[in-house]
């Protein structure tokens, strides 16, 4: 029984560790910090959301250098092509026999953690770059498929005020990203940290404590986690009513809704709530688990109608609304 804790055990100090690390850099913000260490341990992808100057870039690139892996910034814009994602192709000539052969240059994708940093700057194209790998974990070039090193985390950043110039991200592609993660100013007494030490000399380079052997482990355990029936159930209650056409789904979201989510976010559901309790050093989830992880795991999903537009209702205030009705 002592062996088989073990590695429950390791995963533990794993994010505890790893928490602790960034918590040196990035003063405040807990909850962005658990959101994105529970998108990490699940394997899934994140999309951080918030105005500029909230420290967005700071903490993926925090959360890099605290980690033994191959990190990889690419700063979207709208002149970027998928090649220069991707990778390509060049034709090379042999000095001594003068026969060509073709190689493939590889992009920044090839990395294991990657800030796909302001996605909604670059056309729709190129963003589709990402499908594949961030899905199936290859990419094809050329009709040659090359496999991706795991573990592979794709953290994108987006700026909501400024509509001028950007491209909202597809359905498709947003439903790729396990979370979205919003993050809102600090409080005040953060924000006073903030000034006070982030002006200084003060060291704060950040050393890296975990291995890319220890994520992936992390992550295989976390997906051998149990979950009861009634958590699975739930689960499958929350997703169901938030689909207009379903029985089940309350009156607010036959008002404002006009598409539900997809049986993806119901495996973020139970994924991100193994994750969450692992976080707080418990084997199996709960119910709270469940409800703590559904809306960074449904906002980006589910499609308010014009109806909801109209009256400046968000689908942060639907999914309020639904777990308010879902009960566990």
């Amino acid at each position: 029984m002592e062996n088989a804790a073990q590695p429950f055990e390791q995963a533990v100090s794993l994010a505890t560790r790893l928490d602790a690390e960034i918590g040196r850099v990035i003063i405040g913000q807990r909850q962005v910090r658990r959101e994105v260490l529970i998108c990490l341990l699940a394997g899934g992808h994140c999309l951080l959301r918030g105005v500029p100057g909230l420290a967005k870039t700071l903490l993926i690139k925090t959360l890099a250098d605290a980690v033994h892996l191959q990190f990889s910034r690419i700063q979207f814009t709208p002149d970027l092509m998928p090649s220069d994602i991707l990778g390509t192709e060049v034709i090379e000539e042999d000095v001594a026999t003068g026969k060509r052969h073709v190689r493939f240059i590889a992009g920044p994708i090839f990395a294991n953690i990657i800030l796909a940093d302001e996605i909604n700057r670059t056309p729709p194209r190129t963003q589709s770059a990402l499908l594949e790998a961030m899905q199936e974990y290859q990419v094809t070039v050329g009709g040659v498929r090359y496999p991706l090193e795991r573990p592979l985390f794709v953290l994108a950043t987006e700026n909501p005020i400024e509509q001028e110039g950007t491209h909202p991200l597809p359905e498709a592609q947003l439903d790729r990203f396990m979370l979205n993660v919003v993050i809102d100013y600090p409080d005040a007494d953060d924000e006073r940290r903030i000034y006070a030490d982030t002006t200084t000399g003060a060291d704060r380079t950040v050393t890296p404590v975990a291995t890319g052997a220890e994520l992936e482990a992390a992550r295989l355990l976390v997906r051998t986690l149990p979950a009861a029936d009634n958590i699975v159930d739930y689960a499958l209650r929350l997703v169901r009513a938030t689909r207009p056409t379903d029985v089940t789904c309350p009156a607010s979201v036959k008002e404002w809704v006009r598409f539900g989510v997809g049986p993806r976010a119901g495996q973020a559901l139970l994924l991100g709530a193994k994750a969450s309790a692992l976080l707080d050093g418990r084997m199996v989830p709960s119910l709270d688990d469940v409800a703590r992880v559904a809306l960074p795991v449904l906002r980006h999903r589910v499609l308010v109608n014009f109806r909801a537009e109209a009256d400046g209702i968000s689908p942060d205030d639907v999914i309020g609304k639904l777990i308010a009705a879902v009960r566990p």
